[in-house]
């Protein structure tokens, strides 16, 4: 009597296979289907924990890049070190990972070192490139080489990575991967793999699995880095935000390694794992509280270290800097501060474009007037000018045009900063709202880009554009460039340009000179604009310009100037002289194709 129940029960949970084998009843398949599911959620954790640690680890490397080109310049230079001392450091780090045993405790550990290594070494790099106590007493080179061991140490320890991890992922069978195999054409595949390679069967090592779910990390983290937190958060967040999401990994990774599913792993000491828990708590909490407010925790470094790194360019306890707003654009940061020299009557507000100085209320207005003004002079009939303004963004130099009624496209990419200079006080006070001037058409674009596409041609092409500190801009210091400038002119339009003064950076004068000339303009008209720059009531040379051209050599007939400024230094400019665009020999010509890095003005 007592077997007809059992016999019943073994029936309907045989699914059809019977229950005269040994070892074939429900218990044991439910053993072996806990196990199943065990095995691939372990799996699902671990291959998620390789993502994980990727996508941070190549954008650790990519804060660092960013940074390394910040304080060196040299955009494509820093990458490429970057990457080759990342690539180098991973061969390193798989090598040292044979010394290592217990692979749930060393990759647990190994989380939590990357989410203190990663923001502490963008830290370190500001760090070294900014404090006072450093600059001219470490020798600079050792500067630029302390400032890569960061790259060194986090490629080392996501070099652990893989190799723990496939300690961890034992099994192909019932792996996510292995599914994969229903989703493509796998014997088509396989097909057109056989044309190139002898192809066998899997293996059952998971080498492949964590391989391939690394790369999948990384390329995830290159581009949500790139694509979601730079342009969102900035350098300074989007560290701790990577940060924050290897603390939150290694306290996931320790719930599931220590949970009751797992007894058959082995544990580091109870000791042990208390601090590694507190430390992983710890930055949990820290780097939350950063991200949490990213703005102002951004605001707040930045402009600390700004202001201090501008207070450094001047003897010290001469200078006092207080950032008033700080802004960042998909194209570069935008900084507004005021500043109190030793030499200088008053405060001055300044605005400064990444690291470069754009212009102080003390002279914006001899800046302007060297640009647009000084040209604008050389025209009879100045409101039948058709002028083409590159740059330009605060409207500043369309405020000057709106004074001769001359007819103006202005083409410049960053559309964020078009919008601070049409909201924000701080332009509008320079501008006088010249934004509505009704001949002004502005397009949002990339100025190389505009002028292939355009059929438009100007009788004044106005280059107010960023010095060329990095490579980023190397293309607006181009041969292929300048070439389209001139295809764009009239027979009788004219170019110009600010330019650095040759006796500061003979390099780049030398570069810059057989570029211009290489595009077809063969004569120059130089000339300074003047102004009290120290505060000693005497005039001294400020910025430098060019009016470049291949045909007519007009001079400025300065008494037509619609500029105050104009009229009253018009004593202090030089005698007008055209001269030809001098060829140095043994210099190559800045190209997109083939640079010519000593065209980049060192900080």
């Amino acid at each position: 009597m007592n077997e007809t129940p059992t016999d019943s029960a073994d029936g309907r949970g045989s699914d059809g296979a019977g229950s005269s084998e040994p070892g074939s009843g429900p218990p044991e398949r439910e053993r072996r289907d806990r196990r199943t599911r065990r095995l691939l959620t372990d799996r699902r954790v671990a291959l998620s924990a390789t993502f994980v640690v990727a996508f941070c680890s190549i954008a650790y490397e990519l804060v660092y890049s960013e940074l390394l080109t910040v304080f060196f310049g040299g955009t494509v230079l820093r990458y490429s070190i970057t990457i080759g001392l990342y690539m180098f450091s991973l061969g390193v780090g798989s090598v040292l990972s044979a010394q290592l045993g217990e692979p749930e405790s060393n990759f647990l550990r190994t989380e939590v070192y990357l989410a203190v290594a990663g923001p502490a070494g963008a830290v370190a790099i500001v760090g070294l490139n900014s404090l006072p106590s450093l600059s001219g007493s470490v020798p600079e080179q050792l500067v630029l080489a302390l400032s890569h061991v960061p790259i060194l140490v986090v490629g080392v320890l996501s070099g652990f990575e893989v190799p723990l991890l496939t300690d961890l992922v034992e099994d192909r069978e019932d792996t996510i991967f292995a599914s994969l195999g229903r989703l493509y054409p796998r014997r088509i595949v396989r097909g057109v793999l056989g044309v190139f390679f002898a192809v066998g069967e899997p293996d059952e090592r998971s080498f492949s699995e964590v391989l391939g779910v690394d790369y999948l990390g990384s390329l995830a983290g290159t581009v949500v880095y790139a694509l979601v937190l730079y342009p969102r958060f900035g350098i300074v967040v989007s560290v701790f935000a990577l940060g924050l999401l290897n603390a939150v990994a290694a306290l996931g990774f320790a719930a599931w390694t220590f949970s009751g599913s797992t007894r058959s792993l082995s544990r580091p000491t109870t000791g042990r794992w208390r601090v590694v828990l507190v430390v992983g708590l710890l930055l949990t909490g820290s780097y939350a509280a950063v991200v949490a407010h990213p703005d102002a925790v951004d605001r707040a470094v930045t402009t600390t270290y700004l202001e201090r790194t501008i207070e450094s360019e001047y003897p010290d306890g001469t200078a006092d800097v207080r950032a008033r707003s700080y802004d960042t654009t998909p194209y570069q940061t935008v900084l507004t501060y005021e500043r109190d020299l030793e030499s200088h009557a008053g405060t001055e507000t300044c605005l400064r474009l990444d690291r470069a100085l754009q212009f102080c209320d003390r002279w914006v207005d001899s800046y302007h007037s060297g640009l647009v003004d000084v040209p604008m002079t050389t025209f009879d009939d100045p409101s039948s000018v058709d002028v083409l303004l590159v740059g330009g963004g605060d409207y500043i130099a369309v405020d000057h045009l709106r004074q001769y009624n001359a007819s103006v496209d202005q083409v410049d990419i960053d559309g964020e900063f078009l919008e601070m200079a049409r909201e924000r006080e701080f332009f509008r006070q320079y501008n006088d709202d010249a934004y509505e001037y009704d001949r002004l058409n502005t397009t949002v674009e990339d100025a190389f880009t505009y002028l292939q596409e355009t059929d438009e041609t100007y009788d004044l092409v106005l280059l107010d554009i960023p010095g060329i500190r990095s490579d980023e801009t190397m293309s607006l210091y181009s041969t292929e460039f300048y070439t389209l400038v001139r295809e764009r002119l009239s027979d009788d339009g004219l170019a110009v340009t600010w330019t650095y003064a040759r006796s500061d950076d003979p390099a780049h004068h030398k570069v810059y000179a057989n570029t211009v000339r290489e595009a077809g303009f063969d004569r120059y008209l130089p000339y300074y604009v003047y102004d009290d720059l120290d505060g000693d009531e005497r005039l001294e040379p400020g910025e430098r310009f060019y009016v470049l051209s291949d045909g007519p050599t007009p001079e400025p007939a300065l008494e037509r100037a619609e500029s105050e400024y104009v009229h009253e230094h018009a004593d202090a400019f030089d005698e007008w002289q055209w001269r030809t665009l001098p060829a140095y020999r043994g210099v190559e010509p800045n190209s997109v194709l083939h640079p010519n890095y000593d065209i980049v003005v060192d900080y």
